[in-house]
């Protein structure tokens, strides 16, 4: 076995966006894992119908303070590694023009219980901390994949679920307020939130290139092609639309001969797929997937690997079938919400989630895909308990934005991830979160003061002034 191990104790590594691009390297483009921030209010509510982790633990009692330092040991070891990370804070919580929207009146606290009183769901969805998973966050389309040579963003509408629908305005605030120089970033609306137009983001999205600065193939995938299809007899619902996947598409104003678009297979939405990221995965020429992900596989790997070939590079695909993994096993353990990654000498790493290590055909599996001469270098492996018990693993986690040098130096916000930005983060949180929250807790006004303290703070930090003042 090549170098299966827990990856939370690395070498230090160097502490600049600058650095990111390595000596020597000049304006060759990276790609960046903006990972997401817990917030302060993550807890287990259950919300999210077809995410079958979420709706296991719902009710139980969450450790915030855990959550958020799992998430960013996960960043600075990668950070150590030499794989460019960067920051994306939470959206302002509680959502309280959400609450007032729905007719509840009075001063916030008062909005608060009254919403309690009325619909704890209503309250946790005002709280949900889901944007830390930012892979919903927006679909992203670097610049060398776009007609007018900029880096397009276009936040997720989130239809299918009430807690996730409302993040979309302050997502688009957020994303505008980083990548603000319009010589170099498009940041576009969410598509219209209508049923037949749900769109979930990146984690139905994948971008394959045969290095990060040329030109790509983005494959969309999508659960649904209608309102009206047979999908609607599934046992849960599919969340991303054909016409949204389209609709990105058009937006960003991609070359047509470089788009692919696929279907998730219903068994895989039914075992509890409910974004494709939970059963594929891919990175520059590497498509890793589950025999289970697509519902024609054949036609989908043929096209992409002829629109891949006419695109200059050969489509690298892994398998893995159901007599090595079942599909079960694969979204218990999380293992294709997994990130892939090249690290400075070119290695593909896999990030995986402790959880696979800890299973038996998980683990197995993960040692042949690292064997000598195999086709990954090393499997990192975190803890992020915290995470996957509301449904969200490593690819959960973060929004991967190609950018060049010139297009990094644009960003003023001290969101690009450094040593230093880490210890002063760990401090912040071990200062202002929680180490349990249960759903019921949300009701107390003390938890409203603490939370909106820790978020003022936060906004100093990471520069980015006037994003959470009252809304």
């Amino acid at each position: 076995m090549a170098d299966l191990h827990d990856a939370g104790r690395q070498p230090a590594g160097q502490d600049s966006r600058t650095a990111a691009f390595g000596p020597g390297r000049g304006g060759e483009a990276r790609e960046f894992n903006f990972d997401g921030l817990v917030g302060p209010s993550h807890h287990h509510a259950g919300l999210a119908s077809g995410n079958v982790a979420s709706m296991r633990h719902g009710g139980t009692a969450s450790n915030p303070r855990l959550a958020a330092l799992q998430g960013l040991e996960k960043m600075l070891a990668l950070h150590r590694r030499g794989i460019p990370q960067a920051i994306l804070p939470p959206l302002v919580r509680p959502n309280l023009g959400f609450l007032r929207r729905l007719g509840f009146t009075g001063s916030d606290t008062a909005v608060l219980s009254a919403a309690a009183h009325a619909d704890q769901r209503l309250l946790s969805t005002a709280y949900s901390a889901s944007s830390m998973w930012v892979a919903n966050a927006a679909t992203v389309s670097p610049a060398t994949d776009s007609a007018d040579g900029k880096v397009h963003f276009t936040p997720a509408n989130l239809s299918a679920k009430l807690h996730r629908s409302i993040e979309h305005p302050d997502t688009a605030r957020l994303l505008r307020a980083i990548f603000s120089d319009p010589r170099h970033f498009v940041v576009h609306d969410a598509i219209p939130g209508a049923p037949a137009l749900g769109d979930e983001g990146a984690a139905n999205h994948t971008r394959l290139a045969a290095s990060h600065g040329l030109a790509g193939v983005q494959l969309f995938i999508y659960g649904r092609e209608t309102f009206d299809d047979d999908a609607a007899q599934q046992r849960f619902e599919a969340r991303q639309y054909a016409e949204a996947s389209r609709a990105v598409a058009r937006l960003h104003d991609l070359d047509p001969a470089r788009v692919v678009f696929g279907r998730q297979s219903a068994a895989a939405i039914d075992a509890g797929v409910f974004h494709n990221d939970v059963i594929a995965v891919g990175n520059l020429d590497t498509l890793f997937y589950h025999s289970a992900a697509f519902q024609d596989e054949a036609t989908l790997i043929d096209t992409l690997a002829r629109t891949c070939e006419a695109s200059g590079f050969r489509l690298r695909p892994i398998r893995v079938d159901a007599g090595q993994v079942s599909l079960a096993d694969a979204v218990s353990t999380y293992l294709f919400n997994s990130q892939l990654l090249q690290d400075p000498a070119r290695r593909t790493l896999i990030v995986v989630p402790q959880e696979c290590l800890a299973h038996a055909p998980s683990r197995r599996y993960l040692e042949s895909l690292s064997a000598p001469g195999g086709p990954v270098a090393e499997v990192l492996s975190f803890d992020l308990r915290e995470s996957m018990r509301n449904g969200g693993g490593p690819a959960c986690l973060r929004l991967r934005v190609v950018l060049d040098a010139g297009q990094a130096a644009a960003i003023g916000a001290n969101i690009f991830f450094s040593e230093s930005l880490h210890a002063t983060l760990v401090d912040w949180v071990k200062r202002n979160y929680r180490d349990r929250l249960l759903p019921q807790d949300l009701a107390d006004a003390s938890l409203l003061e603490e939370v909106r303290r820790a978020l003022v703070e936060l906004e100093d930090i990471l520069a980015l002034p006037g994003f959470y003042a009252e809304r």
